[in-house]
């Protein structure tokens, strides 16, 4: 199957700005591990000062296109959605304007991208928000502490240098703050995996640096980068999954998996335990966008998800995976990772979502599995799709949503894995894309995204889900000011949300269009961010 890419580049060019189903296929283990040694890079502080004023030459980085091939009009069919029961809304506790595009220029001596690739992460009276590419620190009633700060800092990356697709998690338990972006060097010949740790509790301080190679000179049309690397965490390590594309080509080699040893980590050890799968695949083809799962609480194995098109056009197939063995990582043993495929809900690729004052469209994005969570033994996923809304006729964009239960048997993914519960969050008349969501310890959770149409400019939005009622309306946190750039590529390429520090409400942000005093000065990049906490219960 070929993929999309979310960062793919010619770089040359691009470096410019319902019921439970039955399991439909055999659960299998995948290739065995390599293990390792990551060492680490010198400790880096972040930047302490804007950029723009000191004159230098920058290298563009954070615009991307994706190779996905859009069905023509017609061809796929969208599912129909049955109107839902509602759980009733809740107004945010906290609501922001985040990172902007205006920081992003400011920050990278006036250079300009898109999209923002959302990198929240919340914890001990901190809101840190990275994007692209730039970052903030706040407090949790949204007044800011720090930054606008270049995002390359705390990876002790050169202040020019290319990243993208920030993330980052507070570990509660063990008090740090960890992050990761991918890199590709100045000559464009090789590649990296940034992780960056500060085990002070305190964003503002000094971060430790780790680069792994992920140029793979051996692999097709290499040299080779790890796209839009995703993270998930639990008790023990650090995941990450990165899609495998050719620098300077199409070519998609795959995903890889690490697990990296997080009590190496958060010690600041010289060198982190890791190990490594790659040639992953799914029904017999390499697999990709792997959406490895925030953990919440205990858990049997680290689970991950993503979904099956292999047209790219549509699916109603997710695949869910399962790596056990997690504690020996951080003494050099190799876990086992198996997966399985289950039949589920169709989703179809999304359509260009239409905005208020233009008749250019928002970028949708693709079907690939967005944010996963794993917590009280269930599995939670969603991802963009076209949907026929409740009382419509009409496409537009809504979310997909799967609660998974995995079960393992004899340290694998078992037969008895289950979707427990699917369905779709849609707006009538309007486009909701770029979905991510959090459950809480309560079985309550919210979903956050972009609302845009016809009538409406981009804004943020949220529904809030409880067990009973279901998913309900969504509502608006914060409106958009005018319509996104017509000339500008691309939008998302995610959402985040990640639960409170007191587990009864989420924190969420995405990307909407700001007031005027966010967006670039010249007005050509009006992209911005919003931040908000919602109670959940």
């Amino acid at each position: 199957m070929t993929r999309r890419s979310g960062t793919g580049v010619a770089l040359s060019l691009a470096f410019a700005a319902l019921a439970a189903l039955p399991a439909a296929a055999v659960a299998g283990t995948q290739p065995s591990a390599e293990t390792g040694v990551l060492p680490r890079v010198q400790a880096a502080a972040p930047a302490a000062v804007p950029l723009a004023s000191l004159g230098l030459a920058a290298r563009p980085r954070g615009a991307r296109h994706r190779n996905a091939h859009r069905a023509p009009a017609g061809e796929a069919s969208a599912p129909v959605v049955a109107a839902p029961a509602a759980t009733p809304a809740a107004a945010p506790l906290v609501n922001f304007d985040g990172v902007s595009s205006r920081d992003s220029a400011n920050t990278n001596f006036g250079q300009q991208f898109e999209p923002p690739d959302q990198g929240l992460c919340v914890g001990n009276g901190f809101v840190l928000e990275p994007v692209n590419s730039a970052y903030t620190v706040y407090d949790e009633a949204g007044n800011s502490l720090a930054g606008p700060f270049n995002v390359n800092g705390p990876f002790n990356e050169g202040l020019r240098e290319f990243t993208s697709d920030p993330r980052c998690y507070y570990d509660a338990a063990d008090h740090a703050w960890i992050a990761i972006i991918l890199a590709i060097g100045p000559t464009e010949e090789t590649s990296s995996l940034d992780i960056a740790v500060n085990a002070s509790g305190d964003p503002r301080s000094l971060w430790t640096a780790y680069k792994l190679d992920t140029t793979d000179p051996k692999g097709k049309e290499c040299p080779c980068f790890g796209d839009q690397p995703k993270l998930g965490i639990d008790a023990f390590n650090l995941y990450v999954t990165t899609d495998e594309f050719s620098i300077l080509g199409p070519s998609f080699n795959g995903d890889q998996l690490y697990a990296f040893a997080l009590k190496d980590l958060v010690a600041g050890a010289a060198a982190v335990h890791f190990a490594h799968f790659s040639k992953l695949k799914i029904e017999g083809e390499p697999a990709s966008s792997i959406e490895p799962a925030i953990t919440t609480g205990e858990a049997p194995a680290e689970y991950f998800m993503s979904s099956i098109d292999p047209t790219e056009t549509e699916g109603s197939r997710i695949s869910v995976w399962a790596l056990s063995g997690a504690r020996g990582v951080a003494k050099g043993n190799a876990p086992t990772l198996s997966s399985t495929v289950l039949s589920s809900e169709r989703f179809v690729l999304p359509l260009p979502a239409a905005q208020k004052g233009t008749r250019s469209k928002i970028e949708a994005g693709d079907d690939r599995m967005q944010q996963t969570q794993f917590i009280g033994g269930q599995l939670w996923g969603e991802l963009t799709t076209s949907v026929v809304p409740p009382g419509e006729r009409k496409l537009h964009d809504g979310a997909a949503f799967f609660d998974v239960e995995p079960s393992l048997r004899k340290g694998e993914i078992g037969p008895a894995t289950k979707i427990v519960k699917q369905g779709y969050v849609t707006a009538p008349g309007e486009d909701f894309i770029y979905p991510a969501l959090q459950v809480t310890p309560s079985g309550n959770g919210a979903m956050v995204g972009t609302l845009t149409g016809s009538t409406r400019f981009p804004s943020a939005a949220y529904s809030l889900f409880s067990p009973g009622p279901g998913w309900g309306p969504v509502q608006v946190a914060a409106e958009g000011t005018t319509n996104y750039d017509p000339k500008a590529e691309r939008w998302g390429d995610y959402s985040w949300a990640i639960i409170a520090p007191n587990k009864k409400a989420v924190w969420l942000a995405t990307e909407y269009v700001p007031p005027p005093s966010s967006q670039t000065v010249d007005g050509k990049r009006d992209w911005g961010t919003r931040v908000f906490e919602v109670p959940t219960g």
